[in-house]
C-alpha cells in the first residue's frame, strides 16, 4: 500500500487557481479510476475532477469553499499494490506509507506536479491505462467499484454558525447529530456558493424550488432577513455589513472578488490597454431579417426550436467576416505579425449567476444555419446550467454580445483579449421609419461594433459592418457575398 497526492490540475490555459465548491467523496471512501471526486470552480467555468487513481481517500487537503492553487495538493489516495503507479501530471510521486509521519497523511514535497515526467520509472512495463482528465492515471485494473460511505458531519458544516459565536452574531449552534447518514440541505453548487459568500447556513433556509430544493432567491431572502444577516462569515467569504442604518434599509454586503468576476475584471483591464478600441454604430430596419426568422420558424427543418435574430446575425457575421479577413485576427506581439485566421471561433458573450463568459462555437464557419442554431442552443444552455467545458472557454477569434436582451439599444464594448473585434446586438424596436418613401412602423436594431484598431482600419471597419447589416435589413444580400 503506498500514498499518493493528487494535485490539482491546470483546467485551462492559463489558470493559476481553482475553488473546491464540493467533494463528492470523503475520507475513507473506496473510489475507482475516473470517478468524480470533486466540482471545482475555474475562473471561466464549473469543472467536475475525475480520480486518476484507483484506491481509499487518506486525505482532503481543502475544505469546500476553498482556493487552491495550481499544482497544490488536494487529495491522498492509499493505493493497492507493493509498487507505485507512474504518477499522473498535476499529481505528486507516490510516497511509501510507512514512511510518512504521523498525523501527515503524506508527504508535502513532490506535489507541485512536476512527477510528472515519470522519472525512476524507466523500463517499468507500465501497461494499459485508462485515460483520466491529464497524465498516465493508473492500470485498469487497479482497484474495483467505489463503495461510497454515508456523508460524514464535518466541522466546516457548521462554519457559519461558529463565526457567529466568534463574533457575538448569535448563540452557539447545536452540536452536529451523531446520525452520519444526515444529508445537507439539497442545492446547487452556484446557491451553496451565494450561500457561503453571503454567511448564509443553509440548514436554516426552506427551499421553495422543486422537491424542496433551495434556490438563488431563498438565499438572497435568508441575507436579507434571516438570523445570519448580522453574521460576520470566515475570512475570504462575503461579509454583510451590519453598522448603523435606518430601519428597513437593506444592508451592505461584500463580495469577494474572485472567480469569474476576477478573471473578467483582469481580462477586460488588460484589453482597454492594450488594445486602442473604436466603437463604430450603425441603425437598420431588420424588418426583412425578422420575417425570414419567423419563416424558418415555420419550416420542418426548425420547427419546434428555438430560433432568434441572433442566429441570423451570427451567420451574417461569419458571412462579413470572410469578405473583410481584417477583422478575424489576432496581434502576435512576439512575432511582431497580424495573423488572418483561416477559421472562426463565434464567441458568445452569456450573463450567468457566476459573471460574465465568453465559450464559443469552434469552426463556426463550417456549420449550416441549422447546425449554427443548434451549436448556439447548446452553448447558452451550458451557460446557464455552469457546464461550460473549460475548450470552449479558450480559443475564440470573434465575439458577438447581445445586449438587447437588457432593452439596451447600444454601447460601446469591450474586446475580448486577443480578439480583433465584438459586435453588439441592440434591442429590435418597431419605430417610425422612411420605407419606400414613406414612414412606416418598422422593426429597427443598432448594431455596435468596437475593434482594435492596430489591425482594423476604420474602412475596414465600416465595410465589415455595413455587410452585417445589409444581410440582416435584406437577407437576399448574401447572394452577392458568396
Amino acid at each position: 500500500m503506498s500514498v499518493v497526492n493528487f494535485a490539482l490540475p491546470d483546467l485551462g490555459e492559463g489558470l493559476t487557481e481553482s475553488e473546491i465548491v464540493s467533494w463528492r467523496v470523503s475520507v475513507g471512501d473506496t473510489v475507482a479510476l475516473n470517478q468524480i471526486i470533486a466540482e471545482v470552480e475555474t475562473a471561466k467555468a464549473l469543472v467536475e475532477l475525475p480520480s486518476p487513481f484507483a484506491g481509499t481517500v487518506s486525505r482532503l487537503f481543502a475544505d469546500e469553499g476553498a482556493t487552491v492553487n495550481v499544482g497544490e495538493p488536494i487529495v491522498a489516495f492509499d493505493v493497492p499494490g507493493s509498487e507505485p503507479d507512474a504518477p499522473t501530471e498535476g499529481a505528486p510521486e507516490p510516497v511509501d506509507a510507512g514512511k510518512v509521519p504521523d498525523g501527515q497523511g503524506s508527504s508535502d514535497q513532490g506535489s507541485s506536479g512536476q512527477g510528472s515526467s515519470g522519472q525512476g520509472s524507466s523500463g517499468q512495463n507500465l501497461g494499459e491505462r485508462e485515460s483520466v482528465l491529464v497524465g498516465y492515471g493508473p492500470r485498469v485494473d487497479a482497484g474495483a467499484r467505489p463503495k461510497r460511505r454515508a456523508r460524514r458531519w464535518r466541522d466546516e458544516d457548521v462554519a457559519v454558525g461558529a463565526s457567529n459565536v466568534e463574533a457575538g452574531g448569535g448563540d452557539a449552534v447545536d452540536a452536529p447529530p451523531e446520525n452520519d447518514s444526515l444529508e445537507r440541505p439539497r442545492s446547487t453548487p452556484p446557491v451553496r456558493k451565494l450561500a457561503r459568500d453571503l454567511g448564509i447556513d443553509l440548514a436554516t433556509v426552506t427551499g421553495s424550488g422543486e422537491n424542496g430544493l433551495i434556490t438563488r432567491d431563498d438565499v438572497e431572502r435568508a441575507a436579507g432577513t434571516g438570523p445570519q444577516a448580522s453574521a460576520r462569515p470566515s475570512s475570504g467569504q462575503g461579509e454583510i455589513v451590519s453598522g448603523d442604518q435606518p430601519s428597513g434599509r437593506r444592508q451592505d454586503v461584500r463580495l469577494p472578488i474572485r472567480g469569474v468576476r476576477k478573471a473578467t475584471a483582469g481580462a477586460m483591464v488588460r484589453s482597454a490597454f492594450t488594445a486602442p478600441h473604436v466603437t463604430e454604430f450603425l441603425t437598420i430596419d431588420v424588418t426583412a431579417g425578422m420575417d425570414l426568422v419567423r419563416s424558418l420558424a415555420e419550416s420542418p427543418e426548425f420547427r419546434g426550436k428555438r430560433l432568434s435574430i441572433l442566429t441570423l446575425v451570427a451567420k451574417a457575421v461569419i458571412l462579413a467576416a470572410a469578405r473583410t479577413p481584417a477583422i478575424n485576427s489576432r496581434w502576435d506581439e512576439d512575432a511582431q505579425e497580424i495573423v488572418q485566421l483561416g477559421g472562426v471561433n463565434l464567441g458568445i458573450a452569456a450573463a450567468t449567476g457566476r459573471g460574465l463568459i465568453v465559450p464559443n462555437v469552434k469552426d463556426a464557419d463550417t456549420l449550416s444555419l441549422a447546425e449554427l442554431r443548434s451549436a448556439l442552443d447548446d452553448l447558452i444552455e451550458n451557460a446557464r446550467a455552469g457546464t461550460t467545458s473549460p475548450s470552449s472557454l479558450t480559443g475564440g477569434t470573434i465575439t458577438i454580445t447581445n445586449v438587447g436582451v437588457f432593452g439596451v439599444d447600444a454601447g460601446t464594448p469591450i474586446l475580448n483579449p486577443g480578439e480583433a473585434a465584438i459586435l453588439a446586438m441592440g434591442a429590435v424596436r418597431r419605430q417610425p421609419w422612411e420605407y419606400h418613401g414613406e414612414i412606416a412602423l418598422r422593426e429597427v436594431m443598432t448594431l455596435s461594433l468596437s475593434f482594435d484598431h492596430r489591425l482594423v482600419d476604420g474602412e475596414q471597419g465600416s465595410r465589415f459592418l455595413v455587410d452585417v447589416g445589409s444581410i440582416l435589413s435584406n437577407p437576399g444580400m448574401v447572394l452577392t457575398m458568396v
